[in-house]
């Protein structure tokens, strides 16, 4: 890891430090909490944050390869960091703060609300916030879900916030709220507490409990064709248009067959189905319609493995989501009260 962070304060240096609006950079995501000396898996990126002075961050610049290494650059605001209480509240922020992961800080801004997160990170109350925060979450995604909208957004707004349930997990475990592999890494956080059955429940919400690892791999086939078909034609930006690019190929494919092929291919599903998904919305965007109708059938036949016919479905589902969420809080609540590390103020 230490060429990977070498590589990416380079960059940081190099390119974003003599912007006037610069006001420092941290590395975030599941990266930060290896060591020096780990080597950084193939399938993963590392993560960094852009802080600005402008009112609105500037579009996300996204994966990029750099020194041989590949980055992943977003853009924040200092005002979205500037209240201790609401970064400590943030599930998505607070843990880049939990140690020191700062790269730039030529105010001395970072360095002072590293401080005094890393002192309260772990305070009871504040992780159940972030807990809440999770919830909110998930119950506004699923508020937000437009039915009339085409399938892939449809699918994309169904599984995101269903997926958002192992975060609720991984928070009140003061583990990281990881992305592609958070299904993973919320069955490591139940079966530690003694959850397993809970662990099928999440996966019974995603559809994906059923699912054998040869038509995972099926799924996986297919998806390699569209995405390579949505990287070649894709121009409308979007902020997850570097997720779908030949650079990015490796976490996206050989990443999901590399889970598939170490026994874990339910936990693969939905960083499988999340891809399918915006490939068909550049797909839609920038495509010919012969194209993007010739690549549907497999996009179709992976939603409807995991219960996903109709909109109908959709609604019955997201519905089930938000009927679990008490039995979730109960569940967390009983991990933080269970976790050493969470000190009870």
């Amino acid at each position: 890891m230490g060429n990977a962070r070498a590589a990416a304060s380079l960059w940081v240096m190099e390119h974003a430090s003599h912007d006037p609006s610069f006001m420092g950079a941290y590395f975030s995501g599941s990266t930060i909490a290896m060591s020096e000396e780990m080597e950084m898996p193939a399938a993963s990126d590392i993560d960094v944050v852009i802080v600005t002075s402008h009112d609105e961050p500037p579009f996300k610049l996204g994966k990029f390869e750099y020194l041989d290494t590949l980055i992943e650059v977003t853009y924040m605001t200092w005002s979205q960091l500037s209240s201790v209480e609401e970064v400590l509240s943030s599930y998505h922020l607070a843990g880049s703060f939990r140690i020191n992961t700062i790269i730039a800080d030529p105010a001395k801004l970072l360095g002072r609300l590293q401080t005094q997160i890393s002192r309260h990170f772990s305070d009871l109350a504040w992780v159940r916030r972030r807990c809440e925060n999770v919830r909110q979450k998930i119950e506004n995604g699923l508020l937000a879900a437009d039915t009339s909208a085409p399938l892939h957004d449809q699918v994309t707004g169904w599984l995101f916030p269903t997926g958002v349930t192992t975060h609720m997990v991984l928070v009140a475990a003061l583990r990281n709220p990881t992305v592609r592999l958070r299904y993973l890494a919320a069955r490591d956080v139940l079966l530690e507490y003694g959850y397993s059955s809970f662990y099928e429940d999440l996966l019974e919400l995603l559809g994906c409990s059923h699912l054998t690892p040869q038509l995972v791999e099926h799924h996986l086939d297919n998806l390699s064709r569209t995405f390579d078909a949505a990287a070649a034609a894709a121009k409308t930006p979007f902020f997850f248009s570097s997720d779908i690019t030949e650079a990015a190929r490796p976490i996206a494919i050989d990443g999901s067959r590399e889970l598939i092929q170490a026994g874990n291919h339910r936990e693969a599903i939905f960083w499988i189905v999340a891809t399918f998904a915006r490939c068909h919305k550049i797909l839609a965007a920038d495509a010919k319609p012969e194209l993007q109708a010739a690549l549907t059938p497999s996009f179709k036949a992976v939603v409807a493995d995991l219960g996903i016919h109709t909109s109908d479905d959709i609604i019955s589902r997201s519905k089930a989501v938000t009927q679990f969420l008490p039995l979730l809080s109960k569940t967390t609540e009983a991990i933080m009260q269970a976790n050493p590390n969470i000190k009870a103020k």
